[in-house]
């Protein structure tokens, strides 16, 4: 019998999950939670062989959570089921401990594939998933301080006032950017900004209104 936890903010998805499996002959859902603090205390309890994990959940985040998983329980086995295909969650996801990754546009058949998958030690990689995390792997890393400048360029803030911000110059401040831009092969800092949204290296819906 294979136990599982789900882990995701949306009561109708936890619902719909666990009515698919416990249709599934050797599957049983031992557990739900609604964000991150909530799994890793119900998987240190339930002990589950699998969990679903989203990624994105108030509070602590799935990937986070995963890595904490990975800690207390290290039996028990992660399969991120997330719509974010950003290929810097992908990474960090894996990163932590992950063993698998779906997409929430799976269908049945491939989910109930993927949870027997993981519960055998197996990694399920779609292609899109695995495609974003080889882009991500062959991308030099961007810092910290990169990733503030870019958060603060998509607020609208022109170089002097990062660098106000920051406590940088202007001419660092720019420095900085063309640094970025070369990294992500784009031609200025607006592009630079679409990839890292697109990748998940930064979330404008987290940038707090006085910042925007």
């Amino acid at each position: 019998m294979i136990t599982i936890l789900i882990a995701d903010d949306q009561a109708i998805i936890r619902s719909g999950l666990k009515a698919i499996l416990s249709l599934q002959p050797g599957m049983q859902v031992i557990g739900e939670a609604e964000d991150g603090e909530t799994a890793i205390t119900q998987c240190q309890q339930l002990l589950p062989d699998v969990v679903l994990m989203d990624l994105k959940m108030p509070g602590m985040g799935g990937w986070r959570a995963t890595a904490a998983i990975r800690k207390a329980v290290p039996k028990c086995r992660i399969l991120v089921f997330s719509s974010l295909i950003g290929d810097d969650q992908v990474y960090r996801a894996i990163e932590a401990g992950a063993l698998g990754y779906l997409m929430k546009e799976a269908g049945e058949e491939e989910l109930v594939s993927a949870i027997r998958a993981t519960h055998a030690g197996t990694r399920t990689m779609p292609a899109p998933i695995s495609d974003a995390l080889n882009r991500r792997l062959a991308t030099d890393p961007i810092t910290a301080r990169e990733l503030e400048i870019l958060k603060l360029v998509a607020t609208g803030r022109g170089n002097r006032e990062i660098g106000e911000v920051l406590g940088l110059t202007e001419h660092t401040v720019k420095g900085y950017l063309k640094t970025i831009v070369a990294k992500f092969d784009v031609p200025d800092r607006t592009a630079a900004v679409v990839v890292a949204l697109q990748r998940g290296l930064i979330d404008i819906s987290e940038i707090g209104p006085a910042e925007r």
